[in-house]
Formats: structure tokens, C-alpha cells, sequence
């Protein structure tokens, strides 16, 4: 849904970056849409040794999107787990806490402070994109004290955002997803999904949407949003007799851990406005054709955005566009070389390690990357 332009914004924000370990490129269009509701992140140096890249898909609005972009990273550094090595548990934490900073008068202020205008009749505001300059902010952050003033009591916003974020640490990639923003890997030019699109009517959503006293109506919750996580979207999640991760709309994202090696080629992060046009595996045929011309990573997500965006409005092709194409630039050490076997099939349990991997009944990937190296 959404209000229509008469023409599409094609114009382009686009990046390129790189570190001793990884390579990226990212571009993001408006298009049909009335507004630009998308931003990202993309790190190199989240620290010594990791690099991190997300993509935040705006609904109602756009400061939850840009919020996230500013903040969650930090957020995942700032956390004691992550300082024990546990980066799984330090990400989940951090998208639980965007949802508390965005809460009274501090969050009130730094969501107004983001936008440029504020709707005083519903509370909404709104603003430009959010993009961070790659190294811009991923410091320690403050306190977030609680602060008094004419908005103490604010909820936080009605407006939300999906949040798929890809975390690289050596020779491990830990991605966390809540929405329907998708991570995919190519393996040896196979696409793998390794994030699943959390929509009302899987199971596990719908279990958790009506304990919480919430309904499913034309798929969509409540009626209202065709998503069951997001960060941001406060009015579902006002029970409080419930914690944060079983609310109706949660925050809480999927953790898959998975290790890579010498056979992945390349990681993307996008937003549904491309996954709605090209499945996982059109989009890495389409990124492996376009590598073989093209060695700058942004414009072949420039070509992506292009050959997904609708002739006219309506449908398909309409939607916001963003998306991160990442490389590793060295090969990953590994104690054994890759092994010969087939990846796993689609009724396979998966292999790769992961703190929440989601059941296969759940997993919108056709197939599940095989461990590196393994063997039977």
C-alpha cells in the first residue's frame, strides 16, 4: 500500500567501502513511493576485527528506520556480551533496546531531532533518510538516562521498521532478521537464505500474535500491518503482562550464525522492494552476470534496483529499494578445505550453527548451506 508518485525518483544514494577483510557496495532509491522510508548502516570497522551492514525498512513513517541506522550498531557494541565474544546474544539485546530508547522524553526528543516534521494530532514524525558514512558514530554511546519533560510519559512511535543485519567476525557470519528485509548468501553460486520473512500467517507468529490478544485479518495484524516483527510500532506492543519478545509485534530477531569459507562469493542485504520482484536465486544469477563487467559493487546494486523498478505505478516494482552487496576480500582461514558433498536439501535439518535457526516449515529458503568443510 502507499501513496503513489506520478513519476518514480530514480535518482540514487549509493556507497562504496573496504577493509583488509571485506569489500561493499550499497545503493537505495526512492522510486513510486511518496517518500523515502528506507536507511542502512554499513561499518567496516565495527571494531578491530568485525564489520557489520544493515538494512531498515521504514512503514509509517521513517525515523524508526533512521533511528535504527544511527543506533542499533552501537548498541551491539556497547553490550557486555558482545565484549565476551557472544555477538548473538549482544544484537538481539541491542534491537529489544531500540525499542526502549525510543520511549519518553529522551527518545521523544532524538526521534524529533532525526525528523523534520511532527504530526502533534497522531504523534508521528517524520524525516529524511538516515545513512550513515561508513565509521560515522560507532563509539561508545551515553547513558540514554531518563529524562524529565512534557513528553516523559510518550510511548514511542506508532511508525516501525523491519531490521536485517549482517555481522562479519573472522570466519563467522551472524545474521539477525526481524521483518521481511532478507540476508542471502551465494555459495558456489547457489543462493541460501539465511533469514526468513516474518509474515502473520507463518505459524509460529500467528501462535504468538493471538495469545497476545491480537488478530490476523487479510494478513495483516490487526488488520493494519503485514509484518509480525519489527522494531518501532509501540501500539502492539502495550500488554504488559507480557515480555518484550511475546508481544503481539515483537523486536525480537532470528540469530543464524553460519561459518564461510572459500566457496561463498557474496553476501546481499536488501529490503522486501527487491525481494518482491526477484527471488533469492534470480538475484544472485543476476549479481554473478553483472560482476562479470562491472567491478564496482554499488553500480551492480544500482543495475539491481533499475531492472527491479515497475514500468507504472501500482504492484510490484513500487515499493522503496535498498540494497548491500558485500565481498569477502580475503580468503577465510579454515582448518580443512571445503568438502565435495552437496549442499543440504530443503527437507535436511540445517547444518549450519545457529543460536535461533527457524524450522524448516518456517525458512522461506528453498535450501540451507552445508557447514564448511563438512563431510559424511
Amino acid at each position: 500500500m502507499g501513496i503513489y508518485l506520478s513519476s518514480p525518483k530514480t535518482e540514487k544514494f549509493s556507497e562504496d567501502g573496504e577493509n583488509v577483510r571485506v569489500r561493499y557496495g550499497l545503493s537505495s532509491m526512492q522510486g513510486w513511493r511518496a517518500a523515502m522510508e528506507d536507511a542502512h548502516a554499513a561499518i567496516t570497522d565495527l571494531d578491530a576485527s568485525t564489520s557489520f551492514f544493515g538494512v531498515y525498512d521504514g512503514h509509517g513513517g521513517k525515523v524508526v528506520a533512521k533511528f535504527c541506522a544511527k543506533y542499533l550498531h552501537q548498541q551491539v557494541l556497547k553490550h557486555e556480551a558482545y565484549q565476551q565474544g557472544d555477538i548473538g546474544t549482544s544484537v538481539q539485546k541491542a534491537f529489544f533496546r531500540m525499542d526502549e530508547m525510543m520511549r519518553g522524553q529522551r527518545g521523544w526528543r532524538e526521534l524529533a531531532a532525526l525528523g523534520d516534521r511532527l504530526n502533534k494530532f497522531s504523534g508521528m514524525i517524520e524525516g529524511l533518510i538516515w545513512s550513515p558514512r561508513n565509521g560515522d558514530g560507532n563509539g561508545n554511546t551515553d547513558d540514554w538516562a531518563f529524562e524529565e519533560g512534557p513528553h516523559s510519559d510518550f510511548p514511542g512511535p506508532t511508525s516501525g521498521c523491519t531490521s536485517c543485519v549482517a555481522i562479519i567476525r573472522e570466519n563467522q557470519l551472524i545474521v539477525a532478521n526481524a521483518g521481511d528485509s532478507r540476508c542471502v548468501i551465494s555459495r558456489k553460486s547457489q543462493a541460501y537464505n539465511l533469514s526468513r520473512d516474518h509474515k502473520p500467517d507463518l505459524e509460529i507468529e500467528r501462535e504468538r500474535i493471538l495469545k497476545a490478544g491480537g488478530f490476523i485479518h487479510a494478513g495483516r495484524v490487526n488488520g493494519s500491518l503485514n509484518l509480525a516483527r519489527a522494531i518501532g510500532d509501540m501500539e502492539f506492543k502495550q500488554n504488559k503482562f507480557l515480555p518484550a519478545e511475546k508481544q503481539i509485534v515483537t523486536a525480537d530477531p532470528d540469530i543464524n550464525t553460519v561459518d564461510l569459507c572459500d566457496d561463498d562469493d557474496f553476501i546481499v542485504l536488501a529490503c522486501d522492494g527487491v525481494w518482491d520482484c526477484m527471488s533469492s536465486q534470480q538475484l544472485v544469477d543476476f549479481i554473478h552476470e553483472q560482476l562479470k563487467s562491472e567491478s564496482k559493487l554499488s553500480a551492480v546494486c544500482e543495475r539491481v534496483l533499475d531492472r527491479c523498478l515497475a514500468p507504472t505505478a501500482g504492484g510490484e516494482g513500487c515499493d522503496n529499494m535498498t540494497m548491500i552487496l558485500v565481498q569477502i576480500k580475503k580468503p577465510v582461514p579454515s582448518g580443512a578445505s571445503p568438502s565435495d558433498e552437496p549442499l543440504a536439501s530443503p527437507d535436511d535439518e540445517p547444518s549450519a550453527s545457529s543460536e535461533k535457526l527457524p524450522s524448516s516449515d518456517d525458512v522461506i529458503a528453498e535450501t540451507k548451506p552445508a557447514e564448511c568443510g563438512s563431510s559424511s
